[in-house]
């Protein structure tokens, strides 16, 4: 029988099973593992490497599911009889991969990405069961067509979860569920209207601003002030509906206070206009007081709420919702009700079953004070090794700060001599919409999913590339 001694990484951010699916890949693909030979039992392997049937098992079954590997009933597993020569022939590669490979031999010993999350502590064996659950008690009723809003289970949770948190008022009825919140934004327009100017913050979610420019046929870019978005400005956009993120401004992090919210809301309802309220990582607030939500202070019907569990569970979820007033949840019946829903039903099943049995209140509980700890790290990582030569902003909520720097680089320069010692920063700049002009010498940093000594490792280096 062969023997597979992969090196298994638990500090990286792909699952252990991940890492042991694609050694084993890389080895039938190389030939070291023959076609029709058997795999090492589940239970030799596991106490082989140490590691716990559950993830041998999660990594055969990605195997089978992929072709490299059949299960043969009471026998084992054993290799397909694969055509490597497709694998190890020698052609000359396409340009874009060669560009590719580029990138990606350099050599990144920190990376700053702020829109990774702390993958590592995610309930890997409880949402396996949960999701095993969901397919043998439902008896395969979840792999026909569901309901275009979504499931109505996880909808009911999620109007309790929202009004127990951020004091959004509606009903299950109201609640449309979507694969990402581009997904979700894209519909918006069509239900709004693609005429209407829509306007939003600058900087913000470049994501965001790129569906809405795709999608209507006017946009207007808002600056921000101290306290979120500029009214003044707002006003004499001639705008009809704003995409905003009060809870913690995207990229800049201020939090909008409750009188600018109120001004909001009074220009939204003198101007019959709508607010698109995007909550994205709301459930993370270090500093003071959670600020109820602008639709839970919202008396007219005026405000879109947007919420995701991308932040809060995992990005490839891909389950992110929208609250619409009574009067636009009819024409969203109007427009969609024969589109099918995007988001999967066995995951949205799993999340139900995770947020009712309470596993959903003790992860977020755990994430929070996870993420408070690695922001601490980092604030004092900064506050000892750059002094009074940094400013940071946006630290009251959250998984990323920005750092503007007092060293005479600007952005681009910045960027650069970071990657030159292997660590990636990320340019503020990429926020500003394109007709703005921006010099600041600012980059982000994210750091949820981040090891503590990877946040430190990372100020050290950049304190030398920075010559602070």
């Amino acid at each position: 029988m062969i023997e597979l001694t992969p090196i298994l990484n638990t500090k990286s951010e792909k699952p252990i099973y991940i890492q042991l699916t694609n050694y084993i890949k890389k080895e039938i693909i190389a030939g070291s593992i023959r076609p029709k030979e058997k795999l090492p039992s589940k239970r030799k392997l596991s106490q082989h490497l140490g590691i716990s049937l559950n993830t041998i098992q999660a990594s055969y079954d990605q195997l089978c599911a992929e072709g490299y590997v059949r299960s043969i009933q009471r026998k084992g597993y054993f290799v397909t009889d694969l055509d490597n020569s497709i694998f190890l022939s020698h052609h000359h590669p396409h340009p874009l991969q060669t560009n590719n490979r580029k990138v990606e031999s350099t050599n990144i010993k920190v990376d700053y990405n702020l829109g990774r999350v702390d993958l590592e502590k995610f309930p890997y064996t409880l949402w396996r069961k949960l999701t095993i659950q969901s397919l043998y008690e439902d008896q395969g009723e979840l792999f026909n067509f569901g309901h275009p809003q979504g499931e109505i289970s996880l909808r009911e949770l999620i109007v309790k979860h929202l009004f127990a948190s951020r004091g959004v008022r509606c009903s299950a009825d109201q609640v449309v569920i979507g694969a990402g919140t581009q997904q979700l934004i894209s519909q918006l327009c069509t239900i709004i209207g693609i005429n209407h100017v829509f306007a939003f913050e600058n900087p913000g979610f470049n994501g965001t601003m790129a569906v809405i420019k795709n999608q209507v046929n006017k946009t207007a870019a808002i600056p921000v002030d101290e306290d979120g978005i500029n009214m003044q400005s707002l006003r004499q956009s001639g705008a009809s509906v704003v995409y905003v993120t009060p809870s913690h401004q995207f990229p800049l992090g201020m939090v909008m206070p409750i009188s600018r919210r109120i001004d909001l809301l009074k220009w939204a309802h003198e101007n019959k206009a709508y607010i698109i309220e995007d909550d994205y990582d709301g459930e993370f607030r270090y500093k003071g007081k959670t600020i109820p939500s602008l639709q839970g202070l919202d008396k007219y019907d005026n405000v879109i709420y947007l919420g995701s569990f991308s932040k809060s569970l995992i990005p490839s979820i891909r389950i992110s919702y929208m609250i619409l007033p009574p009067h636009l949840i009819e024409r969203y019946k109007e427009y969609f009700s024969i589109y099918k829903q995007a988001a999967s039903r066995l995951h949205q099943d799993t999340l139900f079953r995770f947020m009712k049995e309470g596993y959903w209140d003790s992860h977020l509980n755990k994430m929070r004070t996870l993420y408070r700890k690695k922001q601490n790290t980092l604030i004092t990582s900064i506050t000892n090794d750059f002094g009074n030569q940094v400013n940071i902003i946006g630290e009251k909520s959250g998984l990323h700060i920005i750092l503007e720097v007092s060293n005479e680089m600007v952005e681009e320069e910045l960027v650069t001599s970071a990657l030159e010692v292997g660590v990636k920063v990320y340019p503020l700049s990429t926020y500003y919409d394109e007709s703005t002009k921006h010099e600041e010498s600012k980059v982000i940093l994210g750091y949820g999913g981040l090891s503590e000594a990877e946040i430190i490792e990372g100020i050290k280096l950049l304190k030398g590339a920075w010559k602070l």
